[in-house]
């Protein structure tokens, strides 16, 4: 098993490197936070809520290369300022603290948004093209003694028990084309409505998949066995455990975000502010599903191993873990078409002007997708409450958020012209001694914005 876990490992780290080299510049793994929330994020807000592509500042909104990555788990924590001091001679081992818990959780996000724009169309609707490359990784629900034993070695002389019900892990790797269309649905002095859909066509690289409904067991440390009880489903996409993931060879999938926009404008009187103020209200909430779909792979492999029994722990010191599972345990393996699901979720924000351009913005990520659901990814729950300054050329944010299965989180981003940067997570990972999650996102357009002043 330690073996295998190695492989994911190393799979998903061969998916990074492959999105830093199409990228063109590093990074470190929810996306975008506190920018998402800028009236002049401009087609990077299709990518929560498409109705955000019509009534934009925008002329037309060229995004050249962006990227944005978040990585984090509940079982580790460790101190980024000791990382950063020491030189390269952090001792990992020795300095992360570990929280071992019946149901553990580690999850990546890497999201690079290739070429793409907005335009509008006439008076009341608007269009966008998006291109995407994006990984997911999520393991849930795996018993914290167990993950570390497999990763670490096991000790002589410590027993332990375990238990993970509905283990689940998923690692997908995916390109896709997006289209959006928004139109205005209401206009009054005092009320607006907007609403838009993205259709997306997926190209899916491949991925792999394991799941457990129930494996506990326990490790005799006089004996040096290990006893399991439960079941193993393993799978793969076609030739996806190889030494690189090839999109020449990706299969088909449809995907969709809808999306709606309310905005309350009673301050405005109508047509005083129109060349000053790009944004019009005091008062905005939008809600949207995002990635609605999925990607079939035709000839999948998937293996069912029956785990009641008994292995001499040394085995997964010196075997790969095919060997271990063909050598202890039963197995059934089926090839057939294998769907992977996307990580469906719920955004919704909302926004306050508070005046002098400086606004007060929400963003809630839900999941829409449980962790324990089999072959899907999903992502992580977030609140994120983001004070911000923005004007046409210049915004900054500093954003505090609160994230399922880690801390509090802060963070700090500013757009200036095309460029933009930031974290929702920078301020926090400096200053605490023990950071369990950390995102970084860092993108170059070209912003075409209408006749106004700010």
């Amino acid at each position: 098993m330690k073996t295998r876990i190695e492989n994911i490992k190393g799979h998903f780290g061969l998916t990074i490197t492959l999105l830093i080299f199409l990228c063109h510049f590093g990074m470190t793994a929810q996306s975008y936070m506190g920018f998402s929330m800028d009236n002049y994020t401009g087609v990077h807000s299709v990518l929560y809520n498409p109705a955000n592509v019509f009534d934009s500042p925008f002329r037309s909104d060229i995004n050249l290369v962006s990227a944005s990555g978040y990585l984090g788990s509940d079982f580790i924590g460790l101190s980024f300022s000791d990382l950063i001091s020491s030189g390269g001679d952090f001792d990992f081992d020795q300095s992360a603290e570990r929280y071992p818990s019946d149901n553990n959780h580690f999850f990546t996000n890497i999201d690079v948004l290739g070429p793409s724009f907005m335009f509008n169309v006439g008076e009341k609707q608007s269009f966008a093209v998006t291109t995407r490359v994006r990984g997911l990784f999520n393991l849930n629900n795996i018993d914290g003694n167990l993950y570390e034993r497999i990763s670490e070695g096991f000790e002589i002389g410590n027993d332990f028990d375990f238990e993970s019900r509905d283990l689940n892990t998923t690692l997908h790797l995916f390109s896709e084309i997006g289209v959006t269309y928004g139109r205005e649905l209401l206009k009054t002095q005092d009320q607006f409505i907007k609403a838009g859909i993205t259709v997306k066509y997926l190209m899916g690289a491949g991925g792999l998949f394991a799941s457990s409904p129930e494996l506990s067991g326990n490790y005799n440390g006089t004996t040096n066995f290990l006893t399991t009880q439960g079941s193993l489903s393993y799978g793969t996409t076609p030739d996806f455990i190889s030494d690189s993931p090839d999109f020449g060879n990706s299969q088909g999938g449809f995907g969709a975000d809808i999306g709606l926009v309310y905005e309350y404008r009673k301050r405005i009187v109508d047509g005083t502010v129109q060349g000053k103020r790009a944004q019009q209200y005091k008062f905005k909430m939008a809600l949207a599903l995002t990635d609605i779909g999925s990607i079939s792979y035709a000839d999948s492999e998937n293996t069912v191993y029956d785990l009641n029994g008994t292995v001499n722990a040394l085995e997964f010191e010196t075997k790969d873990l095919n060997e271990v599972l063909e050598d202890n345990y039963t197995g059934t393996t089926t090839t057939g078409k294998q769907k992977i699901l996307l990580p469906t979720a719920l955004q919704i924000m909302t926004d306050y002007y508070i005046g002098q351009r400086f606004y007060l913005g929400l963003h809630t990520s839900l999941s829409m997708r449980k962790s324990g659901v089999e072959n899907s990814n999903n992502l992580i729950n977030t609140a994120t409450l983001a004070p911000r300054w923005e004007s046409k050329w210049f915004s900054v944010y500093s954003p505090l958020g609160l994230r399922q299965y880690g801390d509090l989180a802060w963070g700090l981003g500013f757009r200036l012209g095309p460029l933009t940067v930031g974290s929702g997570s920078i301020l926090t990972n400096l200053i605490s001694e023990n950071s369990k999650n950390v995102d970084f996102y860092l993108g170059l357009k070209v912003p075409l914005y209408k006749n106004v002043k700010y």
